[in-house]
C-alpha cells in the first residue's frame, strides 16, 4: 500500500508544476538565455530524478508552458534550461531575471543512451541552435570521462554568431581522446574553423561501424543528410539515436499535438533510434 501511495504521488507531481526560482540567468544573444532553476521545495529535487535527453515543462502562470531540454548533469542541485524566444510564452519568460519564479513538472520522455554508449567511441552532431538537447549528454560523458571511449564532437552553424556555446566547445577540445570540430555555412573574416555544412567534418573523423554510437540533433534536413551518409558508411540504424523536435504540449502523450507518424515525440521520443523512425522521417508533412 505504501509503494502504491509514492507511486500515485509520484505521478501526481509530474503532472503538476512545481515552483522553481531563476538563480542564474546567461544570455548567449538577444533571443537566448540559459536559465538556472532551483526547486523551492528541496524534498522534490531530491526525488526529481532524469537523464540528459530528458525534458521539463516550463510554465508561466495565465500564459502557458513550453517543453525545454535539462541541459544539466543529473547530480546538479539546479536545472539548467537553454531557452529560444520564439512565441508568446518564451517571451515573457525572456523577461524574467534571477529571482522570478516559474512553474516546472516532468521529467518526460526518453533519455540518450548512456549507459549502451560506455566503453564505446561516440559520435555527437548538431547543428545550429538545435544543440540545447545534448549538452547534457556530452557534459555528462566527459564528467564520468573513464567510461567512454573517443569523443566526436561535430557542430555545424550557419553563421558564427549562431556559435552561443563557444566556450563549452573549447572546454571539451581540451580533453584526453576527445576532438571537436566546427563549420560554418556564411564564415565571416573572423572565422579559424571549416566552412560548409556539418557533413563535411565526417571526413575529420573515423568512422567504425563496429564500434560507433551515433546521438544527434538539429534541423531535420541536416539530420536526414548526416544519416544517409552514416548509413552509406554501414553505421547500424540501432546505433544512430536523434533527438526529434516537434510540438509539445501535453508531455504525456494525450493531445496529440507532437504526433510523428505512428510515435509521439512526448513519451516515445525525444530521443529514439533510427530504425525506429526510418521508414516516414523527413517526408513532408509528417
Amino acid at each position: 500500500m505504501t509503494e502504491l501511495v509514492e507511486t500515485v504521488e509520484s505521478a501526481a507531481q509530474c503532472l503538476v508544476p512545481q515552483q522553481v526560482e531563476i538563480v542564474e540567468k546567461r544570455s548567449f544573444a538577444p533571443d537566448i538565455h540559459s536559465y538556472r532553476l532551483r526547486f523551492r521545495d528541496p524534498a522534490v529535487r531530491r526525488c526529481f530524478d532524469f537523464l540528459p535527453g530528458q525534458f521539463n515543462m516550463v510554465y508561466v502562470p495565465g500564459v502557458g508552458e513550453v517543453a525545454i531540454s535539462i541541459a544539466s548533469d543529473p547530480e546538479e542541485e539546479d536545472l539548467e534550461h537553454i531557452i529560444r524566444i520564439v512565441g508568446r510564452t518564451t517571451r515573457v519568460i525572456g523577461k524574467l531575471e534571477k529571482g522570478d519564479i516559474l512553474g516546472l513538472r516532468g521529467p518526460y520522455g526518453t533519455p540518450w543512451p548512456l549507459q549502451e554508449a560506455r566503453w564505446k567511441n561516440v559520435l555527437v552532431i548538431t547543428g545550429g541552435l538545435g544543440s540545447a538537447p545534448v549538452i547534457g549528454a556530452i557534459d555528462y560523458m566527459f564528467r564520468r570521462r573513464s567510461n567512454y571511449g573517443r569523443i566526436s564532437v561535430l557542430h555545424g552553424v550557419k553563421e558564427p554568431a549562431d556559435l552561443i556555446h563557444r566556450q563549452r566547445f573549447e572546454d571539451w577540445r581540451r580533453e584526453p581522446n576527445s576532438e571537436v570540430h566546427l563549420t560554418c555555412d556564411q564564415p565571416d573574416r573572423g572565422w579559424r574553423e571549416h566552412v560548409g555544412y556539418v557533413t563535411a567534418l565526417f571526413d575529420e573523423v573515423e568512422l567504425d561501424p563496429s564500434h560507433r554510437v551515433v546521438f544527434m540533433c538539429g534541423p531535420e534536413p541536416m539530420v536526414v543528410s548526416a544519416t544517409r551518409v552514416l548509413r552509406s558508411q554501414g553505421i547500424s540504424e540501432d546505433r544512430i539515436f536523434i533527438s526529434i523536435e516537434r510540438n509539445m504540449k501535453c508531455a504525456v502523450g494525450f493531445c496529440g499535438h507532437c504526433q510523428f507518424g505512428p510515435t509521439f515525440a512526448c513519451k516515445d521520443g525525444p530521443v529514439v533510434t533510427y530504425r525506429r523512425i526510418a521508414s516516414f522521417f523527413g517526408v513532408q508533412g509528417l
